[in-house]
């Protein structure tokens, strides 16, 4: 596999392949590392619980899951791949089915569905021609219903 920002004949794939957004735009002439945050001092009127601390650290999670699980909502982050997942929670379907539900042309939907492949958020199988896409399993079924949950609250 190339490193990232390189390509060996695989173009824009190859060099998008294996490689976590984060790591893209810090690979990018134009990003800029974030500056340390200042630090901040103790209010003398709230002490530190050194209890209440380990607790919370301890329930943090690690930079590489963190960079997984960012990634993952970025690639949620639009309507249209939202729509496919939830069209592909309810069943199996092809390329030319999902462009109906979605309402977007064959390439487009297809674009999407390499993203969520890639991401492993949808699989796929093989049938003479045609090419069947399902949600990789209950998780991403799960995330999207708990964002519609969340989404309803707010609305009633």
């Amino acid at each position: 596999m190339p490193e990232v920002g390189e390509s060996k004949g695989g173009g824009l794939r190859a060099w998008f392949s294996g490689a976590s957004l984060y790591e893209l735009m810090s690979k990018s002439s134009d990003y800029r590392e974030p500056t340390a945050k200042p630090a901040i001092a103790p209010d003398p009127a709230r002490p530190p619980r050194p209890a209440a601390l380990q607790a919370a650290r301890s329930a943090l999670c690690g930079e590489q899951e963190l960079t997984l699980i960012a990634d993952t909502f970025q690639i949620l982050a639009s309507p249209t791949r939202l729509q496919i997942v939830r069209a592909l929670s309810r069943r199996e379907l092809c390329v030319g089915d999902l462009a109906g539900v979605v309402e977007a042309s064959p390439s487009a939907v297809s674009h999407h569905l390499r993203q969520l492949r890639q991401m492993r958020l949808v699989r796929h199988r093989r049938e003479g021609k045609l090419t069947y896409y399902t949600l990789d399993d209950e998780h991403v079924a799960g995330l999207f219903d708990l964002a519609l949950d969340h989404v309803r609250e707010e609305l009633r």
